[in-house]
C-alpha cells in the first residue's frame, strides 16, 4: 500500500521538497516494492498478497522496456534525496535501492536480455513448480491458481516470442549445453492430468474451508485445463524448440563469442560477486585456492592411508559402499545428517529463525541435467516451509560422503538459516524479500559448509574430503566460468580441469559445466563471497582478541540480511568497534 500519494505521482512529479529525507526514502522503497509485486504477481502470491492472485506476469521484451523505463525513473527520484541527510540505516538502504536499479536498467541493455532459459531454470519448469510457493487455504486460492494455468499459452508465447528474438540476434544457448533439453518439457506430459505436476495442490489434503463437491469440481477443471491448455502449448513449446531453437545453438561456448558478450560478461562478474574485480584476477584468484586445497587434500588422503589424493578420490568415486541403492535410501541418509545439524545449531548463533524446512526430491524430468541439490526459500505469510530439494536421479554418482558439506550448505546453517532469518528482520519489505546478492548468499552457503569443523561433522577422511570436494568445486568455479567466457575454453577443458581438480562425479561435472556455460558469472559468487566471509572472521579475531565470540560473529553478518560485500565489510568492521568499545 503506498502511502500519502500514489505511484504515478511518485514517478511524474517534479523537484519534490524534503522535509525529511529518510521518511522520503522510506515512501520511495515502499513505492518500489509495491511496483516490484505488481510486475511479479506470482512472487506476490508467495508473500501473502493477493491483489494480482489471478495473473501470471508479463514476459514480453516490452515489459523488460517498461521495468527499465520505471527503475530509471525510481532512480532519479532517489537521486534527488539529500545524502547527507540520510541517516546510517538510511544510506545503507539507499545503496542498495540503487544497485537494484541501476541492475535493471543496465541488464536491459544487452542482447542477452533474450536468453530467458539456462540449464538450471526455464519458464516451462518454473510454471510447473507454481504451486511450491502458493498458498492453498481458500477456495479463491484453488481458483486463483486455475486461473493461471488456464494462462500457460499466453506465457508460453511470449517466451517463444523472446527466445525468437534470441534467435535472430545470435544469443542462443550453446549446443553443447542442450542435450537432453527436451526431457524437461517432455516430462511434464503424462498420461493422466491428474499425475502431472501441475495437478500437484490437488493432491494435498483438502482445505476444511471446501466442501467435498467443490474441491473435486475444482480438481476436474485444473485437470481439463492441463489438459486442453498447457499439454499443447507444451507440444508446441518442443516443436519450436526442436524445429528453430535447436538448430541455431550456439556453436561456441563463451558468452564472449556472441555479439556484445564480452562486456555482458563484465556486467554479469560486477552483479554477481559485487565487485570490480576482472576476469583476469578472478581466473588467478581461482588458481590460487586451487593450489591450496590440492595441497589439503593430499593430507587427508595420506590419513586415510592413500600413497596419493588420486588414489583415495579413486577410491571415493567408485566403492559402493558409499552410495545408495534406491532414492529413498539417499534421502534417509540426507534426513539423518540434516537432523544432526540441526541440533548443533545453538552452539553457532545466538538467534535461530522460526521457519522449519523439509526435504523434497527434485522432480525427475529436470533432475538428470540439473546440479546435485538446491534450496527454496519458504513464507512464513503463507505458511510454506523452506525446502531443501535433493537429485536422486544416477545414484552412482551421489555419494554419501558428500551430504554433509551439501546439507550444510543448502539448509543448515546455509541457505534455509540466513534466508528465513532475513524475513523476520526489522527491515523494509524489498530488504527481506527482494534483495539477493549472490556473493552473499552463496558466499555465506560456501562458508557455512566450513562450520562442519566447529561441530565435528567431518568424522571421516572420507567426509573430510567431501568437504575439500566442494571447497575445491567452488574453487574451480572461478577458473573454469573465466575460462569459458573471458579466455576461450572449451567445454572439454572445463571437464577435465574439474576432474582432474576435484572429487565431484562425472554426471555432476558435466552438469555443472553445463551451468556455468548457460548462466555466466553466477558460480563466480560463492567462492568470491566466502572468501570475504573468512577474510572477515580472520579481523574480528584478531581485533577482538579473547573478545571474540563466534555466534555473535554470525548474527552480525546476517543482521542486515544480504548485501553487497563491500556493505558486509563496512557493517563488520563496526560491530568490531561497537564490541571493543564495550570496555
Amino acid at each position: 500500500m503506498l502511502k500519502a500519494f500514489t505511484l504515478i505521482a511518485l514517478l511524474s512529479s517534479a523537484a519534490p521538497v524534503y522535509a525529511d529525507a529518510n521518511a522520503d526514502l522510506k515512501t520511495l522503497v515502499d513505492a518500489y516494492w509495491a511496483d516490484t509485486l505488481k510486475e511479479s504477481p506470482i512472487f506476490a502470491s508467495s508473500l501473502g498478497v493477493d491483489t494480482y492472485a489471478r495473473e501470471v506476469g508479463d514476459f514480453s521484451l516490452a515489459a523488460s522496456d517498461r521495468r527499465a523505463a520505471t527503475a530509471a525513473a525510481f532512480l532519479a527520484k532517489l537521486n534527488a534525496i539529500p545524502q547527507d541527510q540520510l541517516d546510517a540505516a538510511s544510506k545503507v538502504e539507499a545503496g542498495i535501492l540503487a544497485r537494484s536499479l541501476n541492475s535493471t536498467i543496465e541488464g536491459n541493455r544487452f542482447g542477452q536480455r533474450a536468453i530467458n532459459f539456462t540449464t538450471y531454470s526455464s519458464w516451462h519448469q518454473s510454471f510447473a513448480g507454481m504451486a511450491n510457493n502458493l498458498p492453498f487455504r481458500t477456495k479463491a486460492d484453488y481458483e486463483s491458481y486455475n486461473a493461471r494455468l488456464a494462462q500457460y499459452a499466453a506465457v508460453n508465447d511470449q517466451n517463444i516470442d523472446v527466445a525468437n528474438v534470441a534467435i535472430r540476434g545470435k544469443y542462443t544457448q550453446p549446443c553443447e549445453t542442450l542435450e537432453g533439453f527436451e526431457a524437461t518439457v517432455t516430462g511434464l506430459i503424462v498420461a493422466d492430468p491428474k499425475k502431472a505436476r501441475h495437478f500437484g495442490p490437488y493432491t494435498r489434503a483438502k482445505p476444511e474451508s471446501l466442501t467435498t463437491a467443490e474441491f473435486d469440481a475444482l480438481a476436474d477443471e485444473a485437470a481439463k485445463t492441463i489438459e486442453t491448455v498447457v499439454y499443447p502449448a507444451l507440444r508446441k513449446q518442443l516443436d519450436w524448440y526442436v524445429k528453430s531453437y535447436k538448430p541455431a545453438c550456439a556453436k561456441a561456448p563463451g558468452v564472449s563469442a556472441q555479439p556484445g558478450g564480452a562486456a555482458y560478461y563484465n556486467f554479469r562478474i560486477r552483479e554477481e560477486t559485487t565487485t570490480n574485480l576482472t576476469a583476469d584476477q578472478i581466473h588467478n584468484i581461482g588458481l590460487s585456492e586451487v593450489a591450496r586445497i590440492r595441497n589439503e587434500m593430499v593430507e587427508v588422503a595420506k590419513k586415510a592411508g592413500y600413497e596419493s589424493r588420486e588414489a583415495f578420490i579413486e577410491h571415493l568415486r567408485t566403492d559402493p559402499q558409499y552410495y545408495a541403492k534406491t532414492p529413498e535410501e539417499l534421502m534417509e541418509k540426507t534426513a539423518r545428517v540434516a537432523k544432526l545439524i540441526d541440533g548443533k545449531m545453538p552452539t553457532l548463533f545466538g538467534k535461530l529463525p522460526r521457519l522449519p524446512y523439509g526435504l523434497r526430491e527434485i522432480p525427475k524430468e529436470t533432475a538428470e541435467g540439473t546440479t546435485t541439490a538446491y534450496y527454496n526459500p519458504g513464507s512464513p505469510e503463507v505458511g510454506i516451509s523452506g525446502t531443501y530439494y535433493v537429485n536422486t536421479s544416477k545414484l552412482n554418482q551421489r555419494p554419501f560422503w558428500e551430504i554433509p558439506a551439501l546439507s550444510m550448505h543448502e539448509a543448515v546453517p546455509g541457505h534455509h538459516h540466513q534466508i528465513a532469518l532475513q524475513q523476520e528482520l526489522p527491515l523494509s519489505d524489498f530488504r527481506k524479500n527482494g534483495a539477493f546478492f549472490t556473493a552473499f548468499v552463496e558466499g555465506w552457503g560456501l562458508y557455512s559448509e566450513r562450520l562442519g569443523l566447529e561441530i565435528g561433522l567431518y568424522d571421516t577422511p572420507a567426509k573430510d574430503m567431501g568437504r575439500l570436494s566442494y571447497e575445491m568445486w567452488r574453487a574451480c568455479r572461478l577458473v573454469v566460468d573465466t575460462g569459458i567466457h573471458a579466455k576461450g575454453w572449451t567445454k572439454q577443458q572445463a571437464i577435465d580441469f574439474m576432474t582432474e581438480n576435484s572429487a565431484l562425479s562425472a554426471a555432476n561435472i558435466e552438469a555443472e559445466v553445463n551451468r556455468y556455460i548457460s548462466w555466466p558469472g553466477q558460480a563466480l559468487a560463492y567462492k568470491l563471497g566466502e572468501l570475504k566471509i573468512r577474510e572477515l572472521r580472520a579481523m574480528a579475531t584478531k581485533e577482538l582478541g579473547p573478545k571474540f565470540d563466534l555466534s555473535a560473529f554470525h548474527d552480525a553478518v546476517l543482521r542486515q540480511g544480504a548485501v553487497p560485500l563491500d556493505v558486509l565489510e563496512s557493517q563488520i568492521r563496526d560491530w568490531v568497534a561497537s564490541e571493543k568499545a564495550k570496555g
